[in-house]
């Protein structure tokens, strides 16, 4: 089964803003955020992330709620991001 996660954006790193660094449960991976560029993101948004590219924004309070649910699932949604990043 496939899942959103929740990331918090640290950084952009493209010039376009459609590439963010995101830290998920620790670990920082670079995802794709231009599906949320017309709603204007920050450093510090949280985002649910599916496959690689921010799907919605979300709050801090949701986005703890989502993390705390997936480690007691044991889900491996969390433990793919802790694999190497390949960007």
């Amino acid at each position: 089964m496939c899942l959103a996660v929740p990331g918090q954006i640290v950084a952009f790193v493209s010039d376009d803003r459609q590439l963010a660094k995101v830290d998920v449960s620790g670990v920082r991976r670079t995802i794709n955020v231009a599906l949320l560029l017309p709603e204007g993101l920050e450093v510090g948004d949280w985002v649910l992330i599916h496959v690689g590219f921010a799907m919605s924004r979300i709050d801090e309070e949701e986005a703890q709620r989502q993390l705390d649910w997936l480690s007691q699932l044991g889900s491996d949604e969390l433990a793919e991001f802790r694999e190497v990043d390949p960007g």
